[in-house]
């Protein structure tokens, strides 16, 4: 992408043009900072011009919306000009892509004990299994029922896999939403899965059970893109954890599904993913590719990482069920890190049985990613509705237009049909998006390296909202506004947990004010599909308690028996 040219100094106001300054010598750090260190950590003043002059720090200041007067500046400018010394050798360290900050947030707060004891899983009673002459009939079938069909020797993990690979090569071209097809390594394990089977080794409801990953996650010898030009040719030495705990249940990875650049959006180097229901539409993002491919059928089922979003959205944009599972229940071991206070992982399926299933397998530590707590997942298909308080944010049901509220007036009167008694409630007041700017902090820090060796220019996306623009605009956040926001963040954390103190869970449209909410606090949230507008499916979004995804997910699951827009199926196009 050309740059724009240089304009002229003398048109850009004083207090920009100083500000501008300062943002270079930060960057730059000229030689002669190195050499003023000594005297001035010993006292002595500063000999010579500083490369952070007063009048840069009084537009620095004016910029943050601070006063200080003259000697106070005077005083601080020194340690200012020392400090860029510092600034220079943290930069010449050689700091690995995978390497966590020093901090480690948590979403339990004192007096809130981590949920204790072993857990309790209780699946959906068995449905026939179905009839078919073709492998090609099982493509839309539930993961757990793909399952069912191997261990049962109705048929091979290697006939389905095929089968899957087949549709990959001919409907994902126009969905855009494979990067890599990991054939080989799929026949492979195929072929052992049908091994272990014949020697009476059954490793979980997923053995033999083809799936995609979002290319974010970390597989040995083979590419992992994180959907970015600048590591187009990226080749981890191992794997991710999530990969290693999918291959130990029997699973086969068939692809490395698409997502958007640095995970953001549903725009990768090779264009935009597209939703199987509009063509001419993205599936949204980031987690693009594993909504596209699941909901059309290419895969069993899949796995995505949401950070504001990212499992949510494509979900609901594709039509299938999403877990954006309580922070620190999966680890994140071996996937690319954008916020490592905010990053989640989960499963991405065409029912909800298969997301219980599949998480299941995913939680757990595995001593590599240190947020990740020993809490049990408690499933039961089958607990009764009866007793549960839940409650519904009344006033996003509310809002919107003619076409929507239809959709959700709907979709809270099948709840009703179903058992749930639902009550009207909201969400405690305050200054969210005051806040959100953490992500932005903690993405920029991510990718410093490549914003100031430019090649952060490669992105396809270079808009105001792309990453680029946010990684630069990133760099001007100050530390002292980020510590004071994960603090603001803990009140609203404490909010929040009064409120889930009263509710089992509660329910609201997937383009809900909870969603920024609960990616902050850490909360899960569960959406199914519930009806369409335009063509386009609609979401219904359950939050449960921390370390409580059951609950959200046996509503979600009552959600599916009593309508079908689960089982919708869209037309696809070759």
């Amino acid at each position: 992408m050309a740059r724009e040219p240089k304009r002229s100094s003398a048109r850009i106001p004083l207090q920009r043009r100083t500000w501008l300054k300062l943002m270079a010598a930060l960057s730059v750090m000229p030689a002669a900072t190195e050499a003023q260190e000594g005297t001035q950590g010993r006292g002595r003043g500063v000999a010579g011009p500083q490369p952070v002059s007063k009048d840069m720090a009084l537009a620095a200041l004016a910029t943050l919306g601070l006063v200080f007067t003259d000697a106070e500046i005077d005083m601080m400018l020194p340690t200012v000009n020392r400090t860029l010394a510092s600034y220079e050798q943290l930069r010449k360290i050689d700091v690995p892509l995978d390497t966590p900050p020093a901090l480690l947030f948590s979403p339990i707060l004192p007096g809130h004990p981590v949920p204790q004891g072993r857990p309790r899983y209780r699946a959906p009673k068995a449905v026939p299994l179905p009839h078919f002459r073709d492998p090609e009939e099982l493509a839309f079938l539930p993961a757990v029922q793909l399952g069912a069909l191997v261990r049962a020797k109705k048929i091979t993990s290697t006939a389905l896999t095929t089968m899957y690979l087949n549709r990959l090569k001919q409907y994902s071209p126009k969905l855009n939403c494979v990067i890599t097809l990991t054939e080989d390594l799929a026949l492979e394990q195929a072929k052992q899965a049908d091994t272990d089977l014949r020697r009476g080794r059954h490793h979980s409801p997923l053995h033999g059970v083809p799936y995609g990953a979002k290319d974010l996650f970390d597989t040995k010898g083979i590419l992992t893109t994180w959907g970015a030009e600048p590591y187009q040719t990226r080749i981890a030495d191992g794997d991710a954890t999530v990969i290693e705990k999918l291959r130990s249940a029997g699973a086969v990875l068939v692809a490395k599904l698409s997502m958007g650049a640095l995970a953001q959006g549903g725009l990768w180097f090779k264009g935009m993913t597209k939703t199987p229901w509009n063509y001419e539409m993205t599936s949204s993002g980031s987690s693009a590719g594993s909504a596209s491919a699941t909901s059309a059928g290419l895969v069993g089922f899949s796995i995505g990482t949401e950070t504001l979003g990212s499992i949510v959205s494509p979900s609901t944009r594709c039509g299938v069920a999403g877990v954006r599972p309580t922070f620190g229940r999966v680890s994140r071991h071996g996937a690319m890190a954008l916020c490592w206070s905010m990053d989640k992982i989960g499963p991405i399926c065409r029912s909800m049985a298969d997301c219980a299933e599949v998480l299941r397998v995913l939680s757990g530590p595995d001593g590599k990613d240190l947020t990740v707590l020993n809490a049990p997942l408690h499933w039961d298909a089958r607990k009764p509705l009866k007793g549960m308080k839940v409650g519904y944010l009344a006033a996003e049901f509310e809002r919107g237009d003619g076409k929507a509220k239809p959709v959700y007036t709907e979709a809270l009167h099948a709840l009703r049909e179903a058992g749930v008694k639902l009550e009207a409630m909201q969400l405690p007041e305050f200054p969210l998006n005051a806040i959100r700017f953490v992500l932005d902090a903690e993405a920029a820090a991510a990718f410093d390296d490549i914003t100031r060796s430019g090649s952060v220019d490669q992105l396809s996306g270079q808009t105001p909202g792309d990453w680029p623009n946010q990684f630069r605009s990133s760099r001007l956040i100050p530390a002292v506004e980020y510590i004071r926001a994960q603090r603001a963040r803990t009140l609203y954390m404490q909010k929040f947990a009064e409120l889930m103190g009263q509710w089992d869970a509660f329910v609201s449209p997937a383009a809900s004010q909870s969603l920024t909410a609960t990616n902050l606090t850490g909360h899960p949230q569960v959406v199914v599909p519930c009806g369409f507008i335009d063509g386009l499916p609609q979401g219904l979004l359950f939050t449960g308690r921390l370390f409580d995804e059951g609950t959200p997910m046996r509503l979600a699951y009552a959600y599916e028996l009593a309508t079908d827009w689960h089982t919708r199926r869209p037309a696809l196009q070759t």
